[in-house]
């Protein structure tokens, strides 16, 4: 059995562009993990903007582990989006899902009191709303295109 099965590509029957916009998403996903995992401040300070002063090995710590998570679940999402397209539409509700959790914590829940907010709190209400309306396209089969 090989590491990849074959592509399922030709099974599939939602829109090409949600296929490439979880494409996008899944290198959105693995680029910030490699800057988690390997800047040596993971990001904190020189990009979120934290303050490290209180205990910066365990927030270091932290950041590089979610750049653990994040390096595989985007290289996952992008080799969907490019050769397992049956499963754009659960790689997309995994996004959705993903997205929508930060936003409430981010927004409503146990950073809504800080006033501070990284970049990656702005980003992610916006990620949930795409995600979803992609997700949509991506179950409604498209009509075949007759030449």
């Amino acid at each position: 059995m090989a590491l990849l099965p074959p592509s399922t590509n030709a099974q599939y029957r939602g829109a090409i562009v949600s296929a490439w916009f979880l494409m996008l998403a899944g290198a959105l996903e693995f680029v910030p993990g490699c800057i988690h995992y390997f800047l040596p401040d993971g990001g904190a300070g020189v990009i979120a903007g934290l303050d490290l002063s209180g205990d910066a090995e365990t927030i270091v710590r932290v950041f590089a582990w979610m750049g653990a998570l994040q390096i595989p679940l985007g290289a996952l999402l992008f080799l969907v989006g490019l050769r397992y397209r049956t499963l754009v539409p659960l790689g997309l509700l995994v996004v959705a899902a993903a997205r929508g959790l930060m936003s409430v914590d981010a927004w409503l829940l146990k950073g809504a009191g800080s006033g501070h907010h990284p970049p990656e709190h702005f980003g992610s209400p916006v990620a949930t709303v795409l995600a979803l309306v992609f997700l949509a396209m991506s179950l409604r089969e498209q009509r075949a295109v007759q030449h």
